[in-house]
């Protein structure tokens, strides 16, 4: 058994576990949920340190590590069609770095999940299912295996959220599931449309294999996605339908505006762990997405609309900003600023340079840091007060001087202040932007110097709402939060530091990351130039 098959599915054993628990005990599901994450953990650590670095010359398709693969299960539908589906795993300098931010941010959830009283063994069992599906996203090289693990997100977290989320969680629930689904079906059309027009090198069986996928030898010369075939759709390229359709289902669970209206409602409805979970991981898998399937199988049509997804990233930064600037609640200001940060994501990934790509995956890792202590950080007020009115509360670093200390770091390091993670994924994104604009013209001067707006209005709503929550006169609006309003206890800390770290971590030492992604992005980049004859 290897490696990534443990950090893939050691949670899923764990929440099979869970169902034999007996009801009455309401620890043991917690306990077993810790251990499965810690484990994964240490596992993800012990992938890391196995890494080494690939060589920038090597064929992007060829530097993939700890790789598992075997023949999962066939079937022939005819002389000519062969279903076959493989249980394919590896990593590369894109999914290593999520997985491990994805075996952290489980273990704090976990923690952030201790006070979950409410039908404590469903609730467990559905995390850990969540775990097992978001890591099986970034390690899974098979398309159809992809797939699966991308489907087994949306039913854990619509129940996670409804079930155990706010006043208005049936409607959340039902939008996140509805926009989930429409994306999904997206993908999966485009998906059967690859199957059947690619085979495995020298033979003529049909294939879901990603990287025979992203080979352009491969496919047939009559299938309609072809490279370079003449089948035309809603006066497009076929190609680029099917690549404009992979983008819009990725950029659905990034997301991007105007694709983004299921976030805020999720975000507000779902307890704090999901938050945690859904801003720390589930963007990302919309990010990686893009970068795993979408630019590698289609470089053509990633390098004929790159203008056109650098542009919706500009409008998501300036969109998500102005609307985190107009909210009285909280949580919802967190989650606008989200909406925001992907645009950055969004951005880089359009430049189609270096420093952008580098950047987009940078920024991917610190904002899963920044945004799962944001969440934690609603959390904690919202668990004192079961309020998340910014209006009603002033002066809160008089009562809460640790809590404020986390809240001014964690903001500053959103806002992208130097020295903290934040600050390295924009200015490498904008760096790519304006090298783009520079080199090839794929993204405009105006559109990168637009983008730098976005830094300044998420500056303004942080520091605003760090005055009129945090500074001045200490004031809350009912007098029984009076006795609540107490500091950072242990199991808080707990969540904090570990992200606090790795905030500043990644903020004076990014080499930490970039020297794991470099070899990877400057081989995909080389990729995309290559099988678009550009």
């Amino acid at each position: 058994m290897g490696i990534l098959t443990l950090i893939t599915f050691i949670p899923l054993l764990a929440a099979l576990i869970v169902v034999v628990v007996p009801a009455n005990q309401q620890q043991a599901p917690r306990w077993i949920a810790m251990i499965a994450t810690v484990l994964q953990l240490v596992f993800s650590v012990v992938a890391w340190l196995q890494y080494k670095n690939p060589d920038a010359s090597e064929a992007f398709t060829k530097s993939f590590q700890l790789v598992e693969q075997m023949e999962w299960f066939s079937l022939a539908l005819s002389k000519s069609l062969i279903f076959k589906v493989e249980y394919f795993l590896g990593v590369d300098g894109f999914s290593l770095p999520l997985v491990m931010l994805s075996s952290l941010i489980l273990v704090i959830g976990v923690i952030s999940s201790w006070a979950i009283q409410k039908q404590t063994k469903g609730y467990f069992f559905l995390y850990l299912l969540l775990a097992t599906s978001i890591v099986g996203c970034f390690v899974a090289l098979d398309f159809f295996l992809f797939y699966l693990f991308f489907e087994l997100m949306l039913l854990p977290m619509f129940f996670l959220i409804g079930i155990w989320g706010g006043k208005r969680r049936s409607y959340a629930s039902i939008k996140f599931f509805i926009y989930t689904l429409v994306g999904s079906l997206l993908i999966l059309i485009v998906m059967i449309g690859l199957y059947t027009s690619a085979v495995e090198p020298g033979t003529e069986i049909h294939t879901f294999n990603l990287l025979h996928l992203m080979d352009a030898s491969n496919y047939l010369h009559e299938s309609v996605l072809a490279p370079g075939a003449q089948n035309w759709l809603w006066g497009l390229p076929i190609r680029e339908v099917a690549f404009l359709a992979l983008i819009i289902g990725f950029a659905i669970k990034l997301p991007v505006v105007p694709l983004h209206t299921w976030l805020p409602d999720a975000h507000v409805e779902a307890p704090t762990p999901i938050s945690v979970i859904l801003a720390g991981l589930l963007l990302k898998v919309g990010g990686y997405g893009i970068l795993r399937i979408a630019y590698p199988i289609f470089p053509d049509a990633a390098w004929e609309w790159s203008y056109l997804i650098a542009g919706f990233g500009v409008l998501s930064i300036i969109y998500g900003g102005m609307n985190a600037l107009a909210q009285r609640d909280f949580k919802r200001l967190v989650a606008y600023s989200s909406v925001s940060h992907m645009g950055f994501v969004l951005l880089g990934l359009g430049a189609l340079t270096v420093e952008g790509v580098s950047g987009s995956l940078f920024h991917m890792l610190s904002h899963g840091l920044i945004s799962g202590a944001l969440f934690l950080i609603v959390g904690v007020l919202y668990d004192r007060t079961s309020n998340r009115t910014i209006e009603n509360f002033s002066g809160l670093a008089s009562r809460l001087p640790a809590f404020t200390a986390v809240v001014v770091l964690v903001f500053f390091a959103s806002l992208g202040l130097p020295g903290l993670s934040g600050f390295i994924g924009e200015v490498m994104v904008l760096m790519g932007a304006f090298a783009s604009a520079g080199s090839n013209g794929v993204v405009p001067f105006t559109m990168a110097i637009i983008a730098t707006v976005g830094i300044l209005i998420s500056a303004i709503y942080y520091l605003w709402t760090l005055q009129r929550m945090f500074f001045g006169t200490y004031w809350v609006r009912k007098a029984e939060w009076e006795g609540q309003m107490s500091d950072l206890n242990k199991r808080e800390y707990l969540m904090f530091i570990p992200l606090i770290l790795l905030i500043l971590l990644l903020g004076i030492w990014p080499r930490l990351v970039l020297d794991i992604s470099q070899g990877t992005v400057e081989q995909f980049i080389t990729h995309l130039k290559t099988f678009s004859a550009r």
